[in-house]
């Protein structure tokens, strides 16, 4: 039980915490709607399972890697500043745009997550110092479970708060401007990444 609750509490911890999933889903909600907001949130908690999967697997490989955790995070960082740059320089969205953004979202979702150096620390270090080497694989994988749906619903609120209609009339006059602060800000985030040590 109290391994339990220290699992619950961490997540709940990470999952709040800012950084780049909740940058991708603000762009994602305030700029194509909720759906849209949504669909980046089941793909982050897709990504989640990404980090599950390969600790169970071996998270020792990646620890004795300096190289590969190095390569992990330029992944990541170069992605954020793509998006980033496309969301700069992109127009107004219409609502043909907005309708075929959702494969786009899930999929902006999961690579912002499995590419994302701070989500790959807090599920190993989550793993390796938090849950005792003893506890059974069907526990693991529902700590796993657990993982994902804490980032879907976290996510899944984020979006709908953000996509509120009036919030998103009042946007739609300045969505030009909109584009230019969330690009940055993805940008800004995937340079920080970059240059940062992992733990930062």
């Amino acid at each position: 039980m109290t391994e339990l609750f220290a699992v619950m509490t961490i997540t709940l911890l990470a999952v709040i915490s800012p950084g780049a999933d909740f940058a991708m889903i603000s762009r994602n909600s305030l700029l194509y709607g909720k759906r849209a907001g949504l669909a980046a949130a089941l793909g982050i908690g897709l990504g989640v399972q990404v980090h599950v999967m390969y600790t169970l697997l071996g998270a020792s490989l990646l620890q004795e890697t300096p190289l590969l955790l190095q390569l992990l995070r330029v992944l990541g960082a170069g992605y954020l500043v793509y998006v980033g740059w496309s969301t700069f320089r992109s127009a107004a969205v219409n609502e043909a745009a907005a309708l075929d953004s959702h494969g786009r979202a899930l999929r902006n979702g999961f690579l912002t997550n499995a590419l994302n150096p701070k989500t790959m620390l807090f599920v190993i270090s989550t793993y390796t110092q938090v849950v005792a080497s003893s506890t059974p694989l069907p526990v693991l994988l529902g700590y796993g479970l657990f993982m994902s749906l804490a980032h879907v619903l976290w996510f899944s609120l984020v979006a709908v708060l953000l996509a509120q209609d009036g919030l998103s009339q009042r946007l739609l006059g300045v969505q030009l401007w909109l584009n230019r602060g969330i690009g940055l800000l993805l940008m800004a985030l995937g340079s920080l990444l970059a240059a940062g040590p992992l733990l930062q």
